[in-house]
């Protein structure tokens, strides 16, 4: 056979052995085309080691070479994890296997706050708005400045609240107002007293 009839075949077959690995991974065919795929590397191997002089033929073999390679590739990858029982999506293994993004957190109110971008908080358990404020901020910066994760709100407030309390009895405050300060990379919550 002449080569552009062997270049015609092997397009021909590329496309319906593409066809075939749809329906076998659909589940529409019990078995993967292994007879249609040994006939186009067949054809690939008959001209891989021979010089081909005609530069459109040489362009088209090696266009068709590397579209089978690139859907082969893909095939055996999805019938790995198949196999492995993952799965593989449109978007490749990857986009499957990450969690769905969280939903971000109810938008609350900020408190007012001192001009100075201190949020004051008398009573941390009546405070809410204020807590979730400063928590918001909190998380805001430490993303930033490139810190890890930040703790779980409810242990955000309930350190909010023994610190509150603590310095409300200990220097007889009426109140304290919490700021952010970022040293180092470090994102840390100062108090002031507000008597």
């Amino acid at each position: 056979m002449a080569l552009p009839d062997d270049l015609d075949r092997l397009d021909v077959t590329i496309r319906q052995l593409q066809v075939k690995w749809d329906l076998f991974f659909n589940g529409q065919e019990k078995k993967p085309p292994s007879d249609l795929q040994s006939q186009v590397e067949g054809l690939v191997r008959r001209y891989a080691n021979v010089e081909i002089r005609n530069n459109g033929d040489r362009f088209r073999y090696q266009s068709l070479c590397a579209r089978y390679t690139t859907f082969n590739e893909l095939w055996q990858k999805r019938l790995r994890a198949r196999e492995e029982g993952k799965p593989f999506g449109v978007h490749g293994l990857r986009a499957e296997q990450l969690p769905p993004p969280a939903p971000p957190p109810p938008r609350v109110p900020r408190a007012a706050a001192p001009a100075s971008g201190e949020i004051r908080v008398t009573d941390a358990s009546h405070d809410s708005a204020a807590v979730r404020a400063l928590y918001e901020r909190f998380v805001e910066e430490r993303t930033r400045a490139g810190e890890a994760s930040a703790p779980v709100f409810e242990n955000f407030r309930d350190l909010i609240s023994q610190q509150t309390e603590r310095i409300r009895a200990e220097k007889g405050a009426q109140a304290v107002d919490f700021r952010l300060e970022t040293r180092n990379g470090k994102v840390s919550l100062k108090a002031r007293i507000v008597k």
